[in-house]
């Protein structure tokens, strides 16, 4: 790998606040690669589509790393399904970008999701530079667990997906299973997927102690705390939480003075057509006086939030990854999380936290009651959990990357030698 990288995020900014819009674990996964890379001494161009006219064109984000905002289309009110149609401005503009530089100035393209894919195959071709592509979802993946109500991908994506995966010289998988689905689903061959786990700011995330990020928040200290952290839509299954704690309250009423549930986050995706249902749901429930919706918050915020947590529940659909359960992992709290995707291989079952086979609320009742009902199992998961989270650093995600990149040019080589 040479000196410069060329990083496309087209349809969300990694300068963006996690937990609403668009804006999620995708977003933390490029601005802190990006930020390992340049700690490497790699000069990183990330490319994404400007959402306002108020943006800089090109801002800083950390030494040797360079967000450049490209404008296709409306700055604001355009949706992520109506983004194709923008990615041949997008495409043109990245393209412009790099003709202004000395030749041969990149030495290659990591694009991530399917949108950017498009427009790095474009470059790869254009700049005679390895593509290295993160899918972070995928069409086919979702459809095969959606929620129930949720809308389905759209054909156009599924087309989408399968011509980045055949363009592309290495795919970066988050975990073995994503892997797997490549291969599967979309007919990558096997030596062009590369198992590379996302990481977490361990200096971030980090055990603080409950009682100390309690009196931070304001939260009684013998409070059963149950979190949701992510953005609000079906996929993110929040409902299940909410429903989980109807049940438990059913069973046992004198949970109620001690309960608190935050939600932590804001609508997104098909949530957006419905930006209260959450909020009527915990109403038409009647637990309204225990949940508590906290709009989304910086990451160091975050890590006080997990560490006054109980447990953390991730009840998602699917998870290509699922970056908040080691975010929370790694403050000592135990996750209790859907057996889905990635959270297989990110919450331990047993020793890190609990997995969930299923989306029923009352099964998710009984994995939470575990924790609050047997203090010892959640202290000896919350160890657990802290182990487990120190096997994912963003160093080692970096430095697993860019030999991924170096195999990726090898890969481009050899085809162009046949």
């Amino acid at each position: 790998m040479g000196e410069r990288l060329a990083m496309i995020s087209l349809h969300t900014s990694p300068l963006d606040q996690p937990g609403t819009g668009d804006a999620g674990g995708m977003n933390v996964y490029v601005i802190e690669l990006a930020k390992r890379l340049g700690a490497k001494g790699i000069d990183v161009d990330v490319f994404t589509r400007a959402t306002s006219s108020t943006l800089p064109q090109v801002v800083e984000a950390a030494e040797r790393v360079l967000v450049r905002h490209i404008a296709a289309g409306p700055f604001e009110g355009l949706t992520k399904g109506e983004l194709p149609g923008q990615l041949c401005t997008f495409a043109r503009e990245v393209l412009r970008a790099e003709a202004l530089q000395p030749l041969g100035h990149y030495d290659a393209v990591h694009s991530h999701y399917w949108l950017s894919g498009q427009v790095g195959a474009l470059a790869r071709d254009r700049w005679n530079v390895p593509l290295v592509h993160s899918m972070h979802t995928m069409a086919k993946v979702k459809n095969e667990a959606l929620a129930a109500g949720d809308t389905p991908e759209p054909l156009s994506r599924v087309i989408g997906e399968e011509q980045v995966v055949e363009a592309a010289d290495l795919l970066v998988a988050n975990t073995d299973t994503e892997a797997r689905q490549l291969v599967d689903l979309y007919g990558a061959s096997p030596d062009a997927v590369e198992v590379i786990h996302p990481g977490v700011d361990l200096t971030v995330f980090a055990p603080r102690g409950r009682a100390e990020a309690r009196r931070r928040l304001g939260l009684p200290e013998d409070a059963v705390v149950l979190m949701f952290a992510g953005r609000i839509q079906p996929l993110k299954a929040p409902d299940v939480l909410l429903r989980a704690v109807d049940v438990m309250l059913q069973q046992d009423p004198s949970l109620r003075h001690r309960l608190v549930v935050p939600v932590v986050g804001g609508p997104s995706g098909s949530g957006l057509q419905h930006p209260t249902a959450l909020a009527d749901l915990a109403a038409d429930l009647g637990i309204s006086d225990v949940v508590r919706f906290v709009p989304p918050v910086t990451q160091a915020d975050l890590a006080v939030w997990a560490s006054a947590a109980t447990a953390v529940a991730v009840p998602s659909y699917n998870e290509s990854f699922g970056l908040v359960a080691v975010e929370a992992q790694a403050t000592g709290t135990p996750v209790v999380a859907a057996a889905v995707g990635g959270l297989t291989t990110v919450v331990r079952d047993g020793i890190s936290g609990l997995l969930v086979d299923t989306h029923e609320p009352r099964d998710w009742a009984a994995a939470l009651r575990r924790l609050v009902d047997d203090p010892e199992l959640a202290d000896r998961l919350g160890r657990g959990a802290v182990a487990h989270a120190q096997e994912f650093s963003w160093e080692h995600t970096a430095e697993r990357t860019l030999a991924a990149y170096e195999r990726a040019a090898g890969r481009m080589r050899a085809e162009m030698a046949l």
